[in-house]
């Protein structure tokens, strides 16, 4: 049975898997990209405390065993003692469920300005123009006006999904389970930054190496269309460069990093 659970998410494009593939170099962390423990809870979820038949048949005591009973069956593997940190952009919509399976849990939110993130999707289209992503329906990969409408879509979009759950969770009365990491944070101060981390979870601090970390999921990303999408650079490093993307886009969303303005964070939320 899984003991210590955390859980990293946020919006994407944003230093997830770089975040990842540092906190697997230390042994006792367990953590991989995206995963399939959201889906799975949600729909064994609905299926035993909805509107079915046997719904009656699960008071909260024996829901949360059945919730947790998925995590332990994943995580099989996991030798005792590790720390497991589950990613998948959806758990920001679940924080109280989250608190209740496990509820010494906190949830890692990886950020960065929109406007790089379309910036980031855009410029990994461009270095495979033959392949056809998965992210986009065919009527909607036509232009990159139509694709963006597609990717901010607050129902399905890759990022406006994700950031509407983020927004969600930023104001919720759960909301100090959070731990906000900026991507610009990350890759420019990365020891600093995941010494903040370690003490937020209260773990015993390891020395990790920033100038040997590699990453990279080809099976996958080949699957939806886009290599790359999951590849880290060896050495950690902030890499300036010139947009790809009109700078009206760049105007669109310049206002959605809510998580940059003081005032709006209400919850004392904690900001790498």
């Amino acid at each position: 049975m899984l003991q210590h659970v955390h859980f990293i998410s946020g919006l994407p494009r944003s230093g997830s898997t770089l975040l990842s593939a540092l906190l697997r170099q230390n042994p006792k962390f367990r953590t991989d990209i995206t995963g399939p423990v959201a889906p799975l809870c949600g729909a064994v979820h609905q299926r035993i405390a909805g509107a079915g038949e046997f719904s009656v048949l699960f008071d909260d005591e024996r829901c949360a065993r059945m919730l947790r009973g998925v995590f332990d069956s994943y995580y099989a593997d996991v030798p005792a003692g590790s720390v497991v940190f589950d990613t998948n952009r959806s758990w920001t919509a679940r924080l109280a469920l989250l608190g209740a399976l496990y509820p010494c849990c906190r949830v890692i939110c990886c950020v960065r300005d929109i406007g790089w993130i379309l910036d980031s999707i855009e410029r990994l289209r461009a270095k495979h123009p033959l392949r056809l992503s998965k992210l986009f329906a065919p009527q909607a990969s036509e232009s990159l006006y139509t694709r963006v409408d597609a990717l901010m879509n607050s129902d399905n979009g890759l990022i406006g999904s994700a950031w509407s759950t983020l927004r969600e969770a930023w104001f919720s009365e759960n909301a100090q389970r959070l731990i906000v990491i900026p991507y610009d944070s990350l890759v420019a101060s990365p020891q600093a930054t995941l010494q903040r981390l370690y003490r937020e979870l209260d773990e015993p601090w390891f020395e990790h190496d920033f100038h040997n970390v590699e990453y990279e999921a080809p099976q996958y990303d080949g699957n939806i269309g886009l290599p790359g999408l999951h590849t880290v650079e060896r050495v950690v490093a902030h890499r300036p460069r010139q947009p790809t993307i009109p700078p009206d886009l760049f105007a669109k969303y310049s206002n959605s990093h809510f998580w940059a303005h003081p005032e709006l964070n209400t919850r004392s939320v904690a900001i790498l």
